[in-house]
């Protein structure tokens, strides 16, 4: 795997190439900043899901594949430039975010130049693929919109959250499996399965991801802490806490918060059922996933997807513990 990861990274620096110097700079900021790489390291290993070995592999594992998980990673790094305008973020990946480091509006061309990019390789990948990520885009767009339009609302309801992230996060993962399976040019029962998987390690990845945000240090995040709660975006332990904390936890909430009022409303977060309870729904979401792809048999791609869904539950279980 560490290969294929070279060549993405390989592709991705060149696909961020431009001949304007600053838009190549800016462009690339957080291409170059690293990043796990898992949406295009999914479409690898989707696109080989079925390979038994690891010559097998290596002839599954096309230029044309390496090139649809760069269209997923540019789509993925793209809307962290603009999210990052939306929320008025600082840190990025443990460093400047674009708009701190040259201002929002550059930034917001930024995330536009990657999109572009993305859509440009896409297409290139045939009309089938560029649909593909034409509505992914378009379903990243709605997820935040949805998120946005739930801002500093208390009684936010668990269904609008599931909603959101399935459009902000959890498509993206699964167009990640999904472009791999019809670039690898899977049977198309393969290719469901895939997308399933994909659709539902999403859920569980973004659960986790704002688990993490109640309960990690700004260092373990690499970014700030609590940073959701700030900007009133109430996600699912935040909603099991005002179940169990309602008066005391929506006091402080529904209003932009910072300093003690906002450890206060982590701590009740954190010391209610909340945290629990979320992690068990990612856990649902995270057999679903791997019950989804055991009827493709025991294969090195099928080892390394289930494993990375397992290992969900393996990183936020380590963050508890410390």
């Amino acid at each position: 795997m560490m290969a294929h990861r070279s060549r993405v990274e390989e592709a991705l620096l060149h696909a961020v190439a431009a001949e304007n110097e600053l838009m190549a700079e800016i462009g690339g900021h957080l291409i170059t900043a690293g990043g796990k790489r898992a949406r295009p390291l999914f479409t690898v290993a989707s696109a080989a899901i079925l390979a038994a070995d690891a010559d097998a592999i290596s002839i599954a594992v096309t230029d044309a594949v390496i090139l649809g998980g760069v269209s997923v990673e540019l789509v993925q790094v793209g809307s962290l430039c603009h999210d990052d305008v939306i929320d008025e973020a600082e840190t990025r990946r443990g460093g400047d975010s674009v708009n701190l480091r040259w201002g929002n509006l550059k930034a917001i061309l930024a995330g536009d130049f990657l999109l572009a990019k993305a859509s440009e390789i896409a297409a290139g990948l045939g009309t089938e693929v560029a649909g593909l990520l034409a509505a992914t885009i378009g379903r990243l767009c709605t997820g935040e919109v949805a998120e946005l339009g739930a801002a500093y609302d208390i009684d936010r309801t668990e269904d609008s959250y599931l909603r959101a992230i399935e459009g902000k996060t959890a498509a993206l993962f699964a167009t990640a499996c999904r472009v791999g399976g019809i670039v690898g040019d899977l049977p198309r029962s393969a290719i469901d399965q895939l997308t399933s998987f994909g659709l539902h390690y999403g859920m569980a990845f973004q659960i986790v991801d704002d688990v993490l945000d109640v309960i990690a240090t700004d260092e373990q995040l690499g970014k700030p802490a609590g940073h959701d709660i700030a900007e009133g975006i109430y996600n699912l332990p935040v909603l099991y806490a005002l179940k169990e904390h309602g008066a005391p936890l929506g006091a402080l909430l529904g209003q932009p918060i910072e300093g003690t009022d906002l450890e206060a409303a982590r701590h009740l977060v954190r010391t209610s059922t909340g945290v629990d309870q979320s992690i068990e729904v990612a856990r649902t979401y995270i057999d679903r996933a791997i019950a989804a792809i055991e009827v493709l048999g025991t294969t090195p791609g099928t080892s390394a997807l289930a494993g990375a869904a397992a290992c969900l539950i393996i990183d936020v279980e380590a963050v508890l513990a410390a």
